[in-house]
């Protein structure tokens, strides 16, 4: 199977350019970070505290099923059976996803169920910790950046664009809380892979972006 790794910090693009060029390519695009929303949300239903309900968090993931579809080629988040794949897209499960993104069992979870996926079709990951943790074999590897301010004004258009009610200030907060979360962590945090390529897109509009990675994925594959 040929595998690409797209790693990154929250409000890169990673996710719309990732999935742009895996439909280009007949690929399957694979959202990690959409899978930790999804232990977000099972936790935030269970009325636990991601940041403190640590324990408890670790046992409901032995009682909690969560799975991918792929429908049309869109990547469907299913919570016990449950389509929740609009549901994960809020403010508060942003922060409920980086924080239980640090918790060693969560991780491991989530890695053996992207592994399996990766090993069952070609595919275009994204993440954190693609290139460096889940698929450190991948053929190509990419670390997709931008400036904090750049990709909070891209979120917020985003969520403004969707009806949600949300200040600037406030999802700039939130992305410099989720960089922070996301590469202080012990447990396979964020960073650019010794052999991926970094491609920082501050300023660029979303259709220069997919024509710079999808021509430089291309170009290598």
């Amino acid at each position: 199977m040929i595998n690409i790794a797209i790693d990154g910090p929250s409000g890169a693009g990673k996710s719309t350019i990732a999935r742009r060029v895996a439909k280009d390519l007949g690929f399957i695009y694979i959202d990690t970070g959409a899978m930790y929303r999804t232990v977000g949300l099972a936790a935030v239903n269970a009325g636990l505290d991601p940041k403190k309900d640590i324990g408890e968090i670790i046992k409901l993931l032995d009682k909690t099923d969560i799975d991918i579809s792929h429908k049309g080629g869109e990547q469907r988040m299913l919570l016990n059976g449950a389509d929740v794949s609009d549901q994960i897209r809020t403010p508060i499960i942003s922060i409920a996803a980086s924080d239980v993104g640090v918790i060693p069992e969560v991780r491991q979870k989530m890695l053996e169920l992207q592994r399996a996926m990766a090993d069952k079709h070609n595919c275009i990951m994204d993440g954190r910790d693609i290139g460096t943790y889940v698929l450190p074999n991948a053929k190509i590897k990419i670390f997709l950046t931008a400036d904090v301010e750049d990709r909070a004004r891209r979120r917020y258009e985003e969520l403004m664009s969707k009806g949600e009610k949300v200040s600037y200030e406030d999802v700039l907060a939130d992305m410099k809380y989720r960089d922070n979360n996301d590469s202080s962590r012990e447990c396979m945090p964020l960073k650019k892979a010794d052999d991926a390529t970094l491609i920082n897109t501050t300023g660029f509009e979303l259709e220069k972006s997919v024509k710079l990675i999808s021509d430089f994925i291309r170009k290598n594959l």
